[in-house]
């Protein structure tokens, strides 16, 4: 459909609607849950034909104004802060001299903490059980390891029975996981899982490639206290402007979780615009705190149908959920 042209007409259906397309990991070649250098740049080179590309920051302050938005704005946002943001996908925004922004886990890329569902799948993975069982929120679940796509799919599956636990109790049952499946966590994230550093991120924000927050330890901001989520916005912001010395105004929901009460606190806390993981395009005068992403982990027909806004009718016919439970990272 892609290569047909199929999709050209709900682009302009759409056209004054913008579009956020949101990235996670990057890889050299084709691995689970990462997006190859490769396809990367094709993307990239199908958005910049067919839509202007600017920081979010920009296309901030266009969709505030509440009015009609110019045709085919696009913008490009990366999550968490891992070292392949920078070793991959800052090398082809340069060379193509496309703007991006990074939502960074401050107290990851100070290695305080490690995002905590790499933590189930480092256990999952460094296991050398071919049997496991272990309890999750109140469930008994066991698995056999034949292969490596066994141990990826028990560790989503455990993700997935964490993700509604209150922070305390998640944190608990994921030293009691990776007891159970003999392979304890080490106080900082291997390589496989480890952020980029301060000096890169300096670097990325100096060369177009703008930084927002994303908490300080990634949280479901729902499922913590008052207490702590205001230190997750307001440490946050600040550890960042400490060390990019600027303003930082532009935030995102670890999951993509949150309420208007969250978003209230997100505003107190001084930040003017806030993504989540709904899967949409937006329109002028939209919540601010509150902006829909399309995501880009996929090939490019994939991105090409859910840009132009063909797949969010798809998904509405078929009666789906969207992307959230794939890729509400």
């Amino acid at each position: 459909m892609q290569a047909a042209g199929a999709f050209a007409p709900f682009r302009f259906a759409n056209r004054r609607k913008a579009l956020v397309v949101t990235y996670h990991r990057f890889s050299t070649r084709r691995a689970f849950g990462r997006t190859e250098a490769d396809d990367f740049a094709q993307q990239l080179d199908y958005l910049t034909r067919r839509y202007k590309v600017i920081k979010l920051s920009a296309l901030a302050d266009l969709m505030s104004r509440g009015s009609t938005l110019p045709p085919g704005l696009a913008a490009i946002t990366i999550d968490d802060g891992y070292a392949d943001a920078y070793e991959i996908a800052f090398p082809i925004l340069k060379q193509k001299r496309v703007p991006a922004s990074l939502f960074a886990v401050t107290g990851f890329i100070d290695r305080t903490c490690w995002l905590w569902p790499d933590k189930v799948r480092y256990a999952t993975s460094s296991s050398r059980l071919q049997v496991a069982e272990t309890e999750v929120n109140g469930q008994m679940l066991r698995f056999t390891f034949s292969d490596p796509n066994d141990r990826r799919a028990a560790a989503e599956r455990i993700n997935a029975a964490l993700k509604p636990m209150p922070e305390d109790e998640r944190n608990n049952a994921i030293a009691r996981v990776a007891r159970d499946f003999g392979a304890e966590a080490p106080d900082e994230p291997p390589a496989a899982f480890g952020p980029l550093t301060w000096n890169q991120l300096r670097e990325m924000d100096a060369a177009g490639v703008e930084i927002g927050s994303h908490t300080v330890t990634h949280p479901i901001l729902n499922r913590v206290t008052n207490p702590q989520l205001e230190c997750e916005l307001s440490d946050s912001r600040e550890r960042l402007e400490s060390e990019l010395d600027r303003k930082v105004d532009l935030f995102c929901y670890p999951n993509g979780d949150s309420s208007p009460e969250i978003e209230r606190k997100v505003a107190e806390a001084g930040y003017r615009a806030a993504v989540t993981t709904r899967a949409s395009l937006n329109r002028a005068g939209e919540n601010m705190l509150a902006l829909a992403r399309i995501p880009g982990d996929g090939d490019l027909g994939h991105l090409a149908q859910a840009t132009s806004g063909f797949e969010e009718i798809k998904n509405r016919v078929l009666g789906t959920r969207g992307f959230r439970a794939l890729y509400g990272h």
